[in-house]
């Protein structure tokens, strides 16, 4: 807040920001629901003037998004904590269990 100018950190877009424990560096997931890039920027206040580097892509991969909250967290030394989405795998179905009486055995487990 204040009269200082907007500093743009991306001009491709981002969402869910995190700021890194020693706050140097900015994380943001970038692209679609079905493809996230996580990206990182240096910025820097040294003079009291707050810059920007350049950004760059970490890496790119499927991860699980749940809005509003972010799905990741970065570590004291810098390793990534996130909820992957994996393609569930079809599972045949090869045995089917009929209980009898489910009631009865559930007196019986639960009394």
């Amino acid at each position: 807040p204040g009269p200082d100018p907007l500093i743009p950190v991306t001009h491709d877009g981002g969402s869910r920001p995190v700021w890194s424990r020693d706050g140097r560096r900015l994380f943001y997931r970038a692209g679609t629901d079905n493809r996230t890039k996580m990206m990182v920027v240096e910025v820097s206040t040294a003079g009291g003037t707050f810059r920007v580097g350049p950004v760059h892509e970490l890496f790119d991969r499927r991860y699980l998004g749940t809005a509003p909250m972010r799905s990741y967290d970065v570590a004291l030394d810098g390793r990534f904590l996130m909820a992957q989405e994996r393609e569930p795998r079809p599972q045949p179905v090869t045995r089917l269990h009929v209980v009898l009486n489910w009631h009865q055995e559930l007196k019986r487990l639960v009394p």
